[in-house]
Order: structure tokens, then sequence, then C-alpha cells
């Protein structure tokens, strides 16, 4: 980590040994679901932030939070704030990231990271020049049935990785002005939705190294289905399905040369899946005993990096993040998506 004298800007409180103090900018729904799932893994949440002091307030009575702040300068200026966890839309996750940099708090940033590449870069370098820790909040990749899927994969139960097949479909709002559908918000199945399966197929089978897209655009130029067919790193491919319309499996597929793992509905969160042979033999059978939603699993594994004094995610390293946004951004320019202010 960067030297940084304790009390100057940018300095990290010390963690070793210590709760880590959670604090939560913004007060949507995925907040309301993660702050939830800390509170189940008895983690601290010592504030919250939002753009109006009554959602701030509201959201602490609900869940027992000690202080909670009118704006998001006064969340990240609190010393009783370790990391915060970046919850507000797409569009405002770099603005966000960076305030809370700068103020010295590691950042936990919700998915998608950023609105692009670019965007994820500059997190990034000002994380790297400060000794901070930033870590997409991509919840599935730590979850208990994708740890033990990676260990099949690894000690060759399934043979050699050829293909996967995941979809991410639901019948989202159809407002246009819902954040979902909004350009300026970073709105679009691709960055709500695709992001899991385009991060899953990433995780199993390494970098894209060919992406192929084709989709469909709402109303408001949003993306509202998407189909991606890619070649990754030593040729294995991978077909992934997204819509914000039309709700479909929601399961996902690792085929091998030995067997294939097929991941129940609803794949991304806490399931079951099995790993059946080529001759139809059922190998293993898994079934996914979490208490809540399952987001605390990734606020665990971000407590442990602090505590060892760690500013990456082995699961998830930042470098990885910052390449599936570059591969979203090529899908984007093939289907004609374009975010105003040139993103």
């Amino acid at each position: 980590m960067t030297d940084i004298a304790p009390g100057s800007p940018g300095a990290a409180s010390p963690i070793p040994g210590a709760p880590v103090r959670w604090g939560i900018l913004a007060t949507g729904g995925i907040a309301h679901a993660f702050t939830k799932d800390l509170r189940t893994a008895g983690l601290t949440v010592t504030a919250v932030g939002s753009r109006r002091a009554e959602s701030a307030e509201a959201f602490a009575q609900e869940h027992g939070i000690p202080r909670a702040h009118g704006s998001y300068e006064e969340l990240v200026a609190d010393p009783e704030v370790d990391i915060v966890y970046v919850a507000s839309p797409h569009s405002h996750h770099r603005e966000h990231a960076v305030l809370a940099l700068e103020a010295g708090k590691h950042v936990l940033i919700e998915k998608a990271v950023t609105l692009d590449a670019d965007e994820a870069v500059a997190i990034r370098d000002i994380a790297a020049g400060r000794g901070l820790l930033a870590m997409e909040a991509m919840w599935t990749r730590y979850l208990p049935h994708m740890v033990r899927i990676r260990e099949l994969i690894a000690d060759g139960t399934i043979g050699e990785v050829r293909t996967v097949v995941a979809d991410h479909t639901q019948s989202l709002p159809l407002d246009p002005g819902h954040r979902l559908n909004a350009l300026e918000l970073g709105g679009g199945a691709l960055l709500d939705l695709g992001i899991y399966p385009v991060s899953f197929a990433w995780d199993v089978l390494g970098p894209m190294t060919e992406v192929r897209a084709v989709g469909r655009l709402g109303e408001t130029g949003a993306d509202t289905e998407v189909a991606i067919a890619a070649v990754h790193e030593g040729g294995a491919v991978s077909s992934l399905v997204t819509s914000s319309r039309a709700a479909g499996p929601n399961a996902a597929h690792v085929i091998g040369t030995a067997a294939r793992i097929d991941i129940d509905r609803v794949w991304y969160e806490p399931t079951s899946f099995r790993v059946t042979a080529t001759d139809g033999t059922v190998i293993e059978e898994y079934r996914s005993t979490v208490d809540g939603r399952g987001m605390q699993f990734q606020a665990l594994y971000a407590e442990a990096l602090l505590r060892a004094g760690r500013t990456d995610s082995d699961l998830l390293p930042f470098d990885e993040s910052i390449a599936i946004m570059a591969a979203l951004d090529g899908v984007r320019a093939q289907l004609g998506v374009t975010y105003p202010k040139g993103h």
C-alpha cells in the first residue's frame, strides 16, 4: 500500500483488529438489500448518506444505523466510516467513488462498476495512488455455489471447459423516465442485467477475445434485448442473452468435455446446480443454504482484504472489471447505444 500519513487527505482508517465500519451511499432498493445482508452477517454499518436528509434518516431508522447524512460529502467525511458502498446509478459511480476515495475511504462499487472503461480506469488510478481498496460489487462471484463451481472446474471434474450459456432476463418497468430506460443514467438491459452473464463467462472462460452482439433498442434508445456471442482465450465460446422486457429461465450452463454443470434458476443468486457426466450420470448435486439474499459474502471478502492490508480482489481484480467494461463498450458500439456527455 502507498504510505499516507494518518489524518492526511486520503488516509485510510487502521482496519486490522477493529470492526470494519460501513457507510452506505444512496438509499435505493439495492442499498436496502445490501444493508439487510450486512445486518444478517453481523457486520457494522455506522452511517448512511443521501441527497435528501429525510431519505437518509428514514433509511437509518429502518436499518438501525446510528448516523444519517443529508449529503454524500458529509457521509464520506464521517470519521466513523472506513468503507463506502456506492449504490447510486451507474451514471454517478465514478463521481461518487472518487468522492469517497479522495476522502480516504475504501469503496465497494455496485455493478456495473461505471458507465464505461475509461471511468473505471480513473477510479483504479485514484485508488492505487492512495493505497485504498476499490472493488466492484459483483456479488454473484462471491456466493458459495460459485466458489464450488470454480473448484469443480479447477480439479478437472468436467474436463476441458468448452462453452458457457447464460441468460439474465427480466420484465422490468416500461416507464421512459425509469432509471432502467434512461440513457443519461446508464439505462438499458446491458449494464443492469447483462453484466451478470458477461462477468460469469469471463470468470469461467477468461477474457473475451472476440465479441459479436445484436439487439433491440427501446423508445428511449436504451437497449432492451441483447444477444452476445463471444470467443475467449483458449478458444472456448459463450452464448449470453439479456432482456429487460421479458423474463426467461435465468439459468446457466458450463459445458465441458467430461461433464456439464447446470445451474438452476436463478443462477446469479444462491441456488442449486447439478454436475452431469456425458453418459447422463449425476456426479454431484449442490444446494445453497444462505441466510438473506447473499450480498454479505462480497462484504466479508472486502473486509478480509482490508484486514490483510490488501487493495484488490483475487476473485475480481479491478483490472478485470475494467476489461469487462471495455467489452461492454464494444457491445454498445455494435448496438448503436450512446450515453449522453460522451459516454
